[in-house]
């Protein structure tokens, strides 16, 4: 009997000698404080890694926290005594519209050096940088269409909101689609009238580096944008305990999420945080199956399954089960494995060695804990470098790790049901809650389990198609608050109440003499 995990593609796989290098790499990668790059005060360094080769192709500046503190500084002095954050809504969003150009018209380059830096496919990384333009253009529109609540009692009173700038906000970015996450914090934190410190993920500072440059030539004024590098544990860190950063916004694993929750709660800053998830796909009978699977392949292999929202749970009901593995299986086998940047790859390189370790790790787990039916290893002619194929397991049982568990990979669980009463009680069996998916053809169902998810976001009958004025978050260990349209400017701005009385003044008299004696 054939093995059901062998690769189908007669194709020779390509070699990672064969790895495409960016021309004009930098020697090295800096700190942006105060309009200029700067290396840290101690001189400390790190590594930074190409994840087709492992080898060490830059060092990139160890920020610590005397580094945050001088990017602090820089954001505080631009933000009491500089103009942006007085600048008219419309004027912000010029110099916002002017970086959304910037962007579009560099994609390809920020492409390469995304695809390069994390290993994700280059068609991927593509659509990632313009959706990066794409996020500075919305939040440049929506501060300017932007209303503020008004409330009248006629005749008495006018009560309105007032919008203000908070201060230096801190960003903390993860390393999966370093660029966009990066302009989905920037975008709404600039456009409201803050000054940041963007803190990104240290196994990808490449794209990171090159927003200094697209905010100069777009007119942003010196100190509202700093850039600390470093290791999460120390730059990250002092950012959140920083007396001066009133906000911190966090995308990441929820193990960290929990740490600056605790670190920051001294200091009661403002805190939004997008955490890890274990995302369900429930596929029922009377759905089309055609498109469920390939939707749930696209969910939980695009981007190299490194990412928040994979269904990487598909629940299935018994009904069609059997016939969903098999062709979920055989479709699994021909996703592209290759080169991030061959046009033609559709899974490249996991980030780094150690995230690569921990995906295999589960790889492994997964043979004891469900049937193996697709992957299960490193894709032929991939022997170095951090290539894992499209794993698939059926039969798992909900109280298995790999069920549980963020893998964070392309690695995948198919487990059974029978009623919908099973499918939501399977999908709601994790600590997580960020997104789930629901495949019928019975409006009136996918309704319904929608409502009984326990999710931030649900999708019926669609992968995940975000639409930027919706909120983005999830519940339980998934995150705390939610970002996206109206919400972000909730987030980054202190909304004022202020009251007018009309006419005369209605207050209760306390304390008047009634008489000449005063009593």
């Amino acid at each position: 009997m054939p093995d059901p995990t062998a690769v189908t593609r007669t194709a020779a796989a390509p070699t990672a000698a064969a790895a495409h290098v960016p021309a004009d790499l930098p020697d090295a990668i800096r700190h942006y404080i105060d309009g200029a790059s700067v290396d840290s005060i101690d001189g400390g360094t790190f590594d930074v890694l190409d994840p087709v080769s492992n080898e060490v192709y830059l060092r990139a500046a160890a920020g610590r926290a005397a580094d945050v503190d001088r990017a602090v500084a820089a954001g505080r002095r631009a933000f009491a005594d500089g103009p942006w954050a007085r600048m008219l809504p419309r004027e912000r969003s010029r110099v916002l519209h002017r970086i959304a150009d910037l962007v579009e018209s560099r994609d390809a380059r920020l492409a390469e050096l995304e695809s390069f830096d994390s290993g994700l496919p280059i068609t991927q990384a593509l659509g990632q940088a313009r959706r990066a333009a794409e996020n500075f253009r919305f939040f440049a529109d929506l501060i300017v269409a932007q209303a503020d609540d008004a409330f009248k009692v006629p005749g008495r009173q006018v009560n309105y909101v007032n919008r203000k700038p908070i201060g230096v906000a801190g960003l903390i970015t993860p390393w999966n689609t370093p660029f966009m996450l990066e302009s989905w914090k920037l975008a709404p934190a600039l456009a409201t009238g803050n000054s940041v410190v963007l803190k990104p993920a240290e196994f990808t500072p490449l794209s990171a580096s090159l927003w200094a440059g697209i905010f100069e030539e777009a007119g942003l004024p010196v100190g509202v944008f700093n850039l600390v590098h470093g290791l999460g544990e120390e730059a990250g860190d002092a950012l959140v305990r920083h007396p001066d950063v009133p906000l911190i916004s966090f995308t990441g694993e929820s193990r960290t999420g929990q740490l600056i929750f605790a670190n920051a709660a001294p200091y009661l800053k403002g805190l939004s945080m997008e955490l890890g998830g274990k995302s369900p796909a429930i596929v029922f009978a009377d759905a089309d199956l055609e498109a469920a699977v390939d939707a749930t392949i696209f969910g939980v292999f695009s981007l190299n399954g490194e990412r928040c929202t994979a269904g990487s749970r598909i629940l299935v009901q018994r009904d069609v089960y059997d016939d969903f593995v098999e062709r979920y299986a055989a479709q699994a086998k021909r996703v592209r494995v290759g080169l991030p940047h061959d046009p033609a790859t559709e899974v490249g390189a996991l980030v780094h060695p150690e995230h690569f370790a921990k995906v295999m790790s589960y790889v492994e787990l997964g043979r004891q804990e469900g049937r193996l039916v697709a992957g299960g290893g490193r894709p032929p002619g991939f022997d170095h470098g951090n290539f894992v194929a499209p794993t698939v397991f059926a039969d798992v049982p909900p109280d298995a790790r790999i069920f549980q568990e963020e893998i964070f990979g392309p690695v995948v669980a198919i487990t059974p049901f029978d009623t919908d009463a099973d499918a939501i009680a399977l999908a709601n069996a994790t600590r997580y809650g960020l997104a789930a998916y629901v495949w019928t053809n019975d409006l009136t169902r996918a309704h319904n389990v929608a409502h009984a998810l326990e999710a931030g976001m649900v999708w019926l009958n669609s992968n995940n198609v975000r639409d930027l004025r919706t909120p983005f978050g999830g519940v339980k260990a998934s995150g705390l608050g939610h970002e996206g349209g109206t919400r972000s400017i909730d987030f980054y701005t202190d909304q004022q109440a202020v009251h007018i009385t009309l006419g005369p003044t209605p207050n209760p008299t306390f304390g008047k003499a009634h008489d000449g004696q005063g009593r």
